[in-house]
């Protein structure tokens, strides 16, 4: 990069609101420590109320990523930095929470793999490596792909969301600046402004925080939207361990009331499935009957039980 291509660069930067300056807290450094956690406490506060004058914005965008996700798309999260780490992290969390297959809610970052521990130097101002990372994936107009920059104006989330524009794919667009190149580039653009940072340009801070919620709100309330949950249990969670397998039964036993004995008796039937244990209980029908009536039901719950009752 040019000198005058750095001016230009820091000038941008200068104008965005993650990136300002505070002078009121110049001298942060020579206070107590309990009154820097004070500050951060306070700073953190406020990001919830930036986040909830998004909702309108939000709420759309999941209505849309649940519909296409009802069609067997995927959700794809797009970042690189901070924002990329926190794309991957929502993402694998969408299995053993929800049961999901590992490729139907993927997260990318630019610089790959090792970028999740390490600085990949350039990776984030490659728009060429977003196109590849996304080609890779086999980007169809049934996915959705979520661009995430705290800045708004990062290359790599910026191409991610073109390219999978150009694919017909429905694109969301996640920053943390007003007026943001990511926003205008996406169907649904997301602004959640938290104002600068308790240190200068550190996006990890209150904009990670940010985007980690709404991240949180649009895997979380798809999963619900496409019958992931029986109320707030989680039905579909796989007991990948002694604590999910301890979970799985207190989540039938919430959603039914049963008996251990019965409990255990349904969970037998269903091979360890919660959602078909709970039908089982609830509905009076077998194992094989239980995950019929599922299927018919696009695995809805709810829906399932109603078949099951007429």
């Amino acid at each position: 990069m040019t000198t005058e291509q750095h001016r230009t660069l820091r000038t941008e930067l200068e104008t965005l609101t993650t990136e300002a300056f505070r002078p009121e807290l110049a001298e942060i450094d020579t206070l107590p420590t309990l009154d820097i956690a004070r500050l951060m406490n306070g700073e953190d506060a406020e990001v919830a109320a930036a986040v909830a004058l998004r909702l309108p914005e939000i709420s759309a965008a999941i209505d849309a990523v649940a519909a296409r996700m009802a069609r067997g798309g995927r959700l794809v999260y797009a970042g690189a930095g901070t924002a990329g780490r926190l794309g991957i992290l929502d993402a694998s969390e969408c299995p053993p929470t929800f049961n999901t297959d590992p490729g139907q809610v993927v997260g990318v970052i630019a610089g790959g793999p090792r970028a999740m521990v390490t600085s990949v130097e350039g990776a984030e101002d490659s728009a060429e490596l977003a196109r590849k990372d996304l080609n890779g994936l086999g980007i169809r107009a049934a996915d959705t792909v979520v661009g995430v920059s705290a800045s708004g104006r990062t290359p790599y989330a910026v191409a991610a969301v073109e390219h999978a524009r150009a694919l017909g794919a429905l694109t969301v667009g996640l920053s943390c600046n007003a007026g943001s190149a990511l926003a205008a580039a996406a169907e649904h653009g997301i602004e959640v402004v938290v104002g600068p940072e308790l240190l200068t340009g550190s996006t990890r801070l209150k904009a990670g925080t940010a985007q980690k919620l709404v991240l949180n709100m649009l895997s979380t309330i798809t999963m619900i939207r496409l019958g992931k949950t029986y109320g707030n249990l989680m039905v579909d969670v796989r007991a990948s361990n002694d604590k999910l397998r301890a979970r799985s039964r207190r989540i039938v036993a919430l959603a039914t009331g049963a008996s251990d004995e019965e409990i255990e008796a349904a969970l037998t039937a269903t091979g360890g499935e919660v959602k078909n244990a709970i039908l089982v209980v609830l509905a009076g029908v077998d194992g094989p009957s239980a995950a019929r009536l599922l299927e018919e039901s696009r695995g809805h719950l709810r829906a399932a039980l109603t078949a099951a009752a007429g």
